[in-house]
């Protein structure tokens, strides 16, 4: 792909320094990266986007994608198992029983979450678990490396990226764990810690003090409108947001050919992201916040179909 270079425009003194130093500090094998990393610093968002080569994207396997199909329309969601692991395999389980036939959207408070499941605690799964313990974040014995903002976040003494899902640290960098960003996909319980297990909510909005209180597990790669436009109260005798069918998209990869592709975080690309997002070089700017956080810098989704 040919990378169009571009004037900077209004760029920083502080990321030219930044850029000086990692310039300075790159090894021969850095060299093109550091290149088009170069190439596409000064660029809007969208040109970031756009100019960006097949290697800064992933595409998600199936087996980590869980369909949702409200009534308005499917929900794709990619699971996050290297931070909830026990979550993911659960809820696979759940959807592969058909656990969530028959069951409901059934609470939906406006720019908060809407949440899912069982409202009456009576079903009980076959192979799934009802209740699983909390994975509220994941410890490592090293600290494990994200693509980091570099900025006072307020919730956390770090935050970033890991492998496309928006995240936040301890200062050693040993307990991570995902962020209530818009559209992130987590666990309900109860008040005791372990008493999740099958009731699912989207975040309709950033709810960060939400965070280390729920599991959060994956986030929506597509369909969030259908959450949007869920009933906020019962209609009559209509049956109240009825869940018609949770589903991994590996087990119906046949009749749903749908797939996707995610902006690798890991990569300069996506580092250039978040730069243009701390300071919008676009014109119509007349003022530049030099500041972003890490859930106003969102995770490029492309869509497509397999074959």
């Amino acid at each position: 792909m040919t990378i169009i270079t571009r004037k900077p425009t209004r760029l920083s003194m502080a990321a030219m320094l930044l850029l000086t130093l990692t310039a300075c500090q790159s090894s021969p094998e850095q060299a093109s990266t550091d290149k088009v990393s170069s190439a596409l610093t000064g660029l809007a968002p969208a040109d970031i986007i756009a100019q960006a080569s097949e290697t800064d994207w992933r595409t998600v396997e199936p087996d980590q994608i869980l369909k949702i199909t409200l009534p308005g329309g499917p929900v794709y969601v990619e699971l996050n198992p290297e931070l909830a692991p026990g979550h993911v395999s659960n809820i696979k389980a759940l959807a592969r029983e058909g656990f969530y036939q028959g069951l409901s959207i059934y609470r939906f408070v406006e720019g908060f979450v809407a949440q899912g499941g069982d409202q009456s605690d009576e079903k009980r799964p076959v192979n799934g678990k009802k209740t699983i313990p909390g994975e509220f974040y994941l410890e490592t014995a090293k600290p494990l490396e994200i693509t980091g903002l570099n900025l006072v976040d307020g919730y956390a003494p770090r935050s970033g990226f890991l492998h496309g899902f928006a995240v936040a640290q301890n200062d050693e960098g040993t307990r991570t764990w995902q962020t209530h960003c818009p559209g992130a996909f987590a666990m309900a319980r109860q008040n005791d810690a372990d008493s999740g297990g099958t009731e699912f909510y989207f975040t309709l909005s950033a709810q960060r003090y939400l965070d280390l209180n729920t599991t959060v597990f994956g986030r929506v790669l597509a369909g969030m409108e259908h959450v949007q436009r869920l009933h906020r109260q019962p209609q009559g005798r209509l049956p109240f947001n009825p869940i018609l069918a949770v589903e991994v998209l590996a087990d119906i990869e046949k009749a749903d050919k749908q797939r996707f592709r995610v902006f690798n975080t890991e990569s300069h690309a996506f580092r250039a992201l978040i730069a243009a997002r701390k300071n919008r070089p676009e014109a119509w700017f007349l003022h530049q916040a030099n500041h972003t956080d890490v859930c106003a810098v969102n995770v490029p989704v492309q869509a497509f179909i397999d074959g």
